[in-house]
């Protein structure tokens, strides 16, 4: 298990801007894979657990997936498994019957302890041998499109079939098949769901009081923002190939009062709501533009002049650190 540090003392929201090109940033799979829209605007839209798959994904090919850093929710795996682990750590085997209270409150705090995901956007535990279930400080909404985009449904050719040849037994038999079949019946064809560009905003919020429940240290929200700027650059794929992490706006809430106790009170509640912090952000098209094709036909703007008293604005386009404070940064304007 590792040492235990403080857990976060300050609220932050942030706002993560990313855009996909030519790609499928979300397949709906009640229609059919398309990219998922909103049907009354058309506005694209990224879901929260699609968000955090991919930071999870990061992270597990960043940490190794080692201890204090290991993914809970990875694919093809079963969660009971590493709640089992959790029992066997703290208590030397698994609950014979109902597991006590105590017991519970061990193998929580241990799976806490050395599963980054749990730490940061929480789990029930409690489908095998119960480890209760903890909620996460860090909560992500649905990513939205700025502007409408348009799902196209393209015809592809794959230049070979995948047949099971009735009676096959040998090589042979498979290229004898192969010679009899005429050239056009050795094609398919296949359809390909994607949006041609669109630039979306993802919101995100991390709450103080719960980091106190799982243990999310300021080590882990480092991590947390390295994995939202670099998790579409490990997650290629035919039908993601060009997406890429195109700002992070961090607002960190810090208190204005004299007194040390009520400042650190401030920090932990919020100086401001979370929706006038990403007011501060607006993202618009450059004159002229009717179809954006790529980042460069919008114009972003920071409105630091509105930034409320307590709170400091942070930002990354590449890779951590986020920079606080008096900061500039290519291609954003500052009011």
């Amino acid at each position: 298990m590792r040492t235990m540090a403080e857990p976060i003392s300050s609220r932050y929201e942030f706002l993560l801007l990313f855009d996909c090109e030519n790609s499928n940033p979300n397949g709906d799979p009640d229609a059919g894979n398309a990219p998922r829209i909103d049907p009354q605007d058309l506005h694209g839209l990224v879901s929260d657990v699609a968000i955090k798959r991919r930071i999870r994904n990061y992270v597990q090919a960043a940490r190794g997936n080692e201890m204090p850093n290991a993914i809970f929710v990875q694919q093809a795996t079963n969660l009971n498994t590493k709640i089992a682990m959790g029992h066997e750590a703290t208590a030397g085997s698994l609950p014979t019957k109902s597991a006590t209270k105590a017991q519970v409150s061990d193998a929580r705090a241990w799976l806490c302890a050395n599963f980054f995901d749990i730490r940061a956007f929480g789990a029930v535990m409690s489908t095998g041998a119960n480890a209760g279930q903890v909620r996460g400080p860090v909560q992500i909404a649905f990513a939205r499109s700025v502007d409408p985009v348009l799902p196209m449904d393209v015809s592809i050719t794959r230049m070979a079939v995948a047949e099971n040849v009735k009676g096959a037994t040998t090589v042979a038999d498979y290229l004898a098949w192969e010679a009899e079949q005429p050239e056009d019946q050795l094609r398919t064809m296949g359809r390909k769901s994607l949006i041609p560009y669109g630039l979306y905003l993802a919101k995100g919020f991390v709450s103080v009081h719960l980091a106190r429940d799982t243990g999310f240290t300021e080590e882990d929200l480092s991590l947390l923002w390295e994995a939202l700027l670099g998790m579409y650059e490990h997650d290629r794929s035919a039908s993601k190939g060009v997406m890429s992490a195109r700002g992070l706006f961090v607002f960190r809430h810090e208190g204005t009062d004299s007194d040390a106790e009520q400042r650190k009170r401030q920090a932990s509640l919020g100086c401001a709501p979370a929706h006038k912090l990403f007011d501060l952000v607006e993202v618009s098209r450059k004159p002229g533009v009717e179809a954006p094709r790529s980042f460069g036909d919008y114009t972003v703007t920071f409105h630091r002049s509105k930034v409320p008293a307590g709170v400091a604005v942070g930002y990354a386009e590449a890779m951590p650190p986020v920079t606080f404070g008096d900061w500039g940064a290519a291609g954003i304007v500052v009011a």
